[in-house]
């Protein structure tokens, strides 16, 4: 889907587009680039890819997680700027992939899930996941500067993905010398644990987009 999205935009600038631009950026959806060209003088269309990986622990309950935030963002969207470069609205699709996938970490030997105790050895490796619940999300925002504007210049994005909310998996895949009646409690637990995640995490439908990066265009 990238490489059509990509080509869709240089096949749109050669035929005829008043102007066009390259961007590089940064923020909140990752490392990226976008591709743009005027479609009328106070319209542009833009196409772009962000992504990225970031590792880091963080603590739900009395479990904490080793995770890594995955980023994947095609992006397709049309700036409208009535009153110049120096403002304008965004608004259009992001076809997202952005996903944690996590591991559980035990205090010592022990998990404690669902306010249980259980031994480290009998759990098992416990994994999770976090992802939006629509791949492809709706964008709105705002924006400085724009990507098929002449020479070299400035641009950022501040708005919105709507994602749609979020599903949450976690799974313990037991020792192997964890007896049945222990490791049918342990997922036990380990669904209402899941349960509680899923619950906090209902934010995460709305995902902030805060990008910046630098033009080319001519």
């Amino acid at each position: 889907m990238k490489k059509i999205l990509l080509g869709a935009a240089l096949l749109a600038a050669v035929s005829g587009a008043q102007a066009a631009g390259v961007g590089a950026r940064v923020g909140t959806t990752g490392v990226g680039a976008d591709v743009a060209f005027d479609i009328m003088p106070t319209l542009s269309a833009r196409f772009g890819y962000s992504g990225g990986k970031l590792d880091r622990t963080f603590d739900d309950s009395d479990i904490s997680y080793d995770g890594t935030l995955s980023l994947s963002n095609t992006s397709a969207l049309l700036d409208f700027a009535p009153l110049g470069p120096l403002f304008r609205i965004s608004g259009g699709l992001v076809y997202a992939k952005n996903k944690v996938d996590a591991t559980g970490v035990p205090n010592g030997n022990v998990y404690v899930i669902d306010g249980k105790p259980y031994n480290a050895s009998d759990v098992g490796t416990l994994n999770g996941q976090l992802k939006g619940d629509k791949s492809v999300a709706p964008y709105l925002g705002i924006g400085f500067g724009r990507v098929s504007g002449t020479g070299i210049n400035f641009y950022a994005d501040f708005g919105v993905m709507f994602q749609g909310g979020a599903s949450v998996s976690l799974t313990a895949s037991c020792g192997p010398t964890t007896p049945a009646a222990t490791c049918d409690a342990i997922r036990s637990s380990v669904a209402q644990e899941q349960q509680k995640l899923q619950d906090d995490v209902k934010a995460f439908k709305y995902w902030p987009v805060a990008n910046i990066g630098v033009t080319v265009g001519f």
